[in-house]
């Protein structure tokens, strides 16, 4: 913001009142937003620079000429977009993987488990061979049939 205008009445002799400017972490709010940005990527407060927008930035011609201390200053917000971005998808795919191998082993004690305890049941024979397997034990009993 600039200063207030002169009055008619200003004789000049009293300086005009000096414009209120809120600061906030890294600097004044008067400096542009890739600049604070660029300030909080470099003092690796990437929550705040997230917070301030930093996935919403894209460069504009004449950032590199905001901070004449830093003319990497559009490459350096892009690299850290871009290692943010690549974080977040390994992260991503760390967690499908973990709930992957959760599911791969639930799966595979499910199959090791020993199978639920059945009553005993007797095949059951066709009658024809029913009767054969009931002669042959007979004969092996030595009872005729």
């Amino acid at each position: 913001m600039a200063e207030a205008p002169p009055t008619v009445t200003d004789d000049g002799a009293t300086p005009a009142p000096k414009v209120n400017r809120p600061t906030v972490q890294g600097g004044d709010v008067g400096t542009s937003l890739p600049a604070r940005l660029l300030r909080r990527v470099l003092d690796d407060d990437l929550d705040a620079a997230l917070a301030a927008g930093l996935m919403d930035y894209a460069p504009s011609p004449g950032d590199d000429a905001l901070l004449p201390d830093h003319p990497e200053l559009p490459a350096r917000l892009l690299q850290a977009q871009h290692q943010l971005q690549c974080a977040w998808a390994a992260r991503a795919r760390y967690r499908a993987r973990t709930q992957r191998l959760a599911r791969r082993a639930a799966e595979r004690d499910a199959r090791r488990a020993p199978a639920a305890a059945t009553p005993e049941m007797k095949p059951s024979l066709p009658p024809a061979a029913a009767a054969i397997l009931a002669r042959a034990k007979a004969r092996a009993a030595g009872k005729p049939s």
